[in-house]
């Protein structure tokens, strides 16, 4: 028998990366409503009172992304000026321009737009088919970010130890949680209330056997009063581990958020993972990792491949002949095949991009 440990990470809402992260997919969604085919590369930054909202556009719609950023903060939690970053008094700078004309040529007429190689993964580790680590971490973020309790404030972390058994999980080892809160409130009460209503229930959600509260550890430093971007600056994509599969599979070199369907970052990673999820839902494998690589201005990829690491259940050439079966993975073919022309992307900038049933890259074939 071998046994071997798996961490894996995830980030609450309020994390400062991913109020950036919402911020430009939330600008994304506003120019879609208007103009279906607009092309978008936004990213953002937020540090001590300040919010930097900047990229490029080809877009009908005029977006407002001041009110944009104003309302995601305030949505998130951030109002009160004893946070040094709050939706009132930040000061909002826009630094936003038309898209290169140059990009444009390559890209309106179906091409890609960028290089760049993607991966998507599937296993049989949950009913999500994602790995359990990252899907404990996503649960455990959630749940806490949707507790009402008056002392919690924005932002937050998880993370979580599973021990496999021969490449199975078999348990959880530990848990960290990470929330900044009133410092009036103790640790202890902070502990207990976290144990009980985030950290047994998400556990229990995925069939896992308790743990104690020895194994819970809550706020490594001892306190922690003030998070957000007063804390830890944030900026758009600097989460692409806890976007995607918590570790588990290899990640290509770009980042989702803030970035329209002819980017193949985001549309290309998303029909990696809808083609090695059908793989995985129609028993063909245990594990599956898809890769494809495009070249700005081309329609179609220059490179694809399926790895099943051993566990497929028929030859690797059948697997291969369904797989490139299941959606056109021309540009064009994606984003028709998988209708990513709607504004559907903010709610993706938190708690991950897969996982959820929701998301036409979820969908399944059989």
């Amino acid at each position: 028998m071998q046994y071997s440990l798996f961490t894996s990470e995830s980030v609450c809402a309020g994390h400062p990366d991913k109020i950036c992260d919402q911020i430009s997919d939330a600008v994304l969604d506003a120019c879609l409503k208007v103009d279906p085919h607009s092309h978008t590369g936004i990213e953002c930054l937020v540090t001590t009172n300040k919010i930097v909202v900047a990229g490029e556009v080809k877009t009908a719609a005029k977006p407002d992304y001041e009110a944009i950023a104003r309302q995601i903060v305030k949505d998130l939690g951030y109002n009160q000026s004893i946070y040094q970053f709050d939706h009132q008094s930040a000061d909002v700078e826009v630094l936003v321009h038309q898209q290169s004309p140059d990009i444009a040529v390559g890209v309106d007429p179906g091409g890609a737009g960028d290089q760049g190689m993607m991966f998507g993964y599937a296993c049989k580790e949950t009913p999500e088919l994602m790995p359990l680590p990252i899907m404990l971490a996503h649960g455990l973020v959630k749940k806490m970010d949707s507790l009402k309790l008056p002392y919690l404030r924005p932002d937050g972390k998880s993370q979580v130890v599973v021990s496999y058994k021969n490449g199975r999980p078999v348990r959880v080892e530990s848990v960290v949680l990470a929330r900044p809160h009133d410092p009036k409130v103790t640790k202890k009460q902070i502990k207990a209330e976290l144990y009980r209503q985030v950290v047994l229930p998400v556990l229990e959600q995925y069939k896992m056997k308790a743990i104690t509260p020895s194994q819970v550890i809550i706020n490594g430093t001892g306190q922690w009063a003030i998070g957000g971007p007063h804390s830890d600056m944030g900026e758009t994509g600097r989460k692409i581990i806890v976007d995607s599969y918590g570790g588990m599979a290899r990640v290509g070199g770009g980042c989702f958020s803030g970035k329209c369907p002819t980017k193949v970052d985001r549309s290309g990673a998303y029909a990696a993972r809808y083609v090695a999820k059908n793989i995985v839902a129609a028993g063909l494998a245990e594990r599956c990792e898809v890769q494809i690589g495009y070249v700005i201005g081309h329609p179609d990829p220059i490179a694809k491949a399926v790895d099943t690491f051993g566990t497929e259940k028929k030859s690797k050439k059948a697997v291969e002949n369904f797989a490139w079966k299941l959606l056109d993975l021309s540009v064009k073919g994606i984003i028709n095949g998988l209708d990513l022309l709607h504004p559907i992307y903010q709610q993706t900038a938190s708690y991950g991009h897969f996982g959820n049933p929701n998301y036409p890259w979820e969908k399944l074939v059989v």
